[in-house]
């Protein structure tokens, strides 16, 4: 495993209610990068970026090491993109599909995909608008991996599925990844699910890079203080990465939770989680 699969380098793009700004984040080769945000926060905006959908008004993006837009077709072919929700024809049946998708993909594994359809419980012969939305979200997913890319783009791939399905899905992504080779940028609102799969986590707040760290520095290391008022005016505000007052308690979001517990015995202090760190990041005062 070498280099990058994806880089992002000073992404910028203006809209006239909206600007996406100065986002900068790289997942390696081999790995998952889960990017998370509030609704609006600019996650799909960043997305439709690295696939070169719109144009960006500054920075640079590299795609399996080519500008992205100078992506030839053979490295196209070579990126499988979900996003929520299916651009297939609802008149045509999975079967159809596969004959109208040989055509296109080079690499498209016909028998493979037929398999994928039976291990996700799909109809080949039904028409996709019988489907419901969680079988078009798997559908999606089939047709990804079928051509054997090596770098999958999903944008909420599985919301609208049932947690024992989309845990066989997450154990496909694990799976895909383990030739340290191909790699996963997964845009998702379901953060346990990050929290099982991803090796990093970027986060986007109003269009802004909030941070991109490994996920098990943010589980490891992040907590969360909670305390009276008398103890969190205790509290060193340079530690402080963002905090939140509720009717009975502060919450104190710290990157270093042992240090802190150390530092204040007399305050309670907790493992943060992917959410939980969000929410305090979007709800909380920053100081």
């Amino acid at each position: 495993m070498s280099g990058n699969a994806l880089t992002v380098s000073g992404l910028t793009k203006k809209y006239e209610a909206f600007t996406l700004s100065d986002i900068s984040f790289e997942v390696p080769k081999g790995t998952i990068a889960g990017l998370i945000g509030e609704n609006g926060a600019g996650k799909s905006t960043t997305l439709n970026a690295v696939l070169g959908l719109i144009h960006r008004d500054k920075g640079e993006i590299s795609v399996l090491g080519s500008p992205v837009e100078e992506l030839q077709p053979e490295v196209r072919e070579n990126i499988g993109v979900v996003f929520d929700g299916t651009n297939f024809s609802e008149e045509l049946t999975p079967g159809k599909l596969n004959r109208v998708l040989r055509g296109i993909y080079c690499s498209w594994d016909e028998e493979y995909f037929f398999a994928l359809l039976k291990k996700l419980s799909l109809p080949a012969a039904k028409k996709i608008r019988s489907f419901s939305k969680g079988m078009k979200a798997k559908l999606s997913i089939a047709v990804a991996f079928a051509h054997h890319p090596g770098l999958l783009i999903l944008d909420e791939a599985t919301s609208g599925l049932d947690p024992v399905v989309r845990d066989d899905i997450l154990d496909m992504f694990l799976d895909f990844v383990q030739d340290e080779e191909n790699s996963i940028l997964v845009s998702s609102h379901i953060t346990g699910d990050l929290e099982k799969i991803a090796d990093y986590i970027i986060f986007i707040h109003e269009g802004r890079l909030i941070f991109s760290k490994p996920k098990d520095e943010l589980l490891e290391s992040y907590g969360i203080v909670k305390c009276g008022t008398a103890q969190f005016e205790m509290i060193d505000k340079q530690e402080i990465i963002a905090c939140r007052k509720l009717d009975y308690e502060w919450q104190v979001l710290v990157a270093d939770r042992n240090s802190a517990r150390k530092k204040y015995p007399k305050a309670m202090v907790i493992p943060a989680s992917i959410d939980e760190i969000m929410l305090l990041y979007v709800k909380g005062e920053n100081q």
